[in-house]
């Protein structure tokens, strides 16, 4: 069950909406009990039986649907444990070429005469942080970091952020058939 917003019920509001589910089975079937001595007819005792099994499976829907969100909740931070792992596993096999890449791409932000300013800002387009997430890390404004990257491109002669992506990446992805040897022609 979820809220107006699309997100989980929290635990109160989750036992608040058993608790009023229930409550309403409770009173129907107590109803159920006294109209039944009082003679009340089959189908009255038929339809407040029938609210009584749709309260209650009210309050089994909720507590299925709220297992099985734990459960997905669960898969994905499993998932998220693996794919970080995985990541810390990567940073450490190829620590020494990712301290060589960064070394080169400083020479190369040195040699185009970057201020630090736009080589921390260099380095965050590189990332892959837009400029509104450049700013708060910076300490600086939306507007400051554009401009920074701006002077960026401006000073390496490239177009934007995926020119200045390409001039540090380009030759390292080469497609799969330029890293394997062709086979020889008998």
């Amino acid at each position: 069950m979820t809220d107006d917003s699309g997100g989980a019920l929290s635990a109160a509001e989750r036992l608040m909406v058993t608790l009023i589910l229930a409550t309403v089975a409770g009173l129907t079937l107590a109803d159920i009990l006294a109209d039944s001595g009082s003679g009340a007819s089959a189908s009255h005792l038929g339809l407040e039986l029938l609210a009584v099994v749709a309260a209650l499976l009210g309050v089994g829907w909720l507590w299925a649907r709220y297992f099985r969100l734990r459960r997905q909740l669960s898969d994905v931070g499993r998932s998220l444990d693996r794919a970080h792992a995985e990541a810390a596993l990567w940073r450490a096999r190829h620590a020494q070429l990712l301290q060589g890449l960064s070394h080169a791409i400083d020479q190369q932000l040195e040699a185009w005469r970057l201020t630090p300013a736009e080589k921390e800002v260099a380095f965050l387009l590189l990332k892959g942080l837009s400029f509104k997430e450049i700013a708060p890390v910076r300490g600086t404004s939306e507007r400051t970091v554009r401009q920074q990257a701006l002077a960026v491109y401006a000073k390496s002669g490239l177009a934007g952020r995926a020119e200045l992506a390409a001039f540090f990446l380009e030759d390292l992805l080469l497609p799969s058939t330029a890293q394997q040897p062709s086979p020889s022609v008998p």
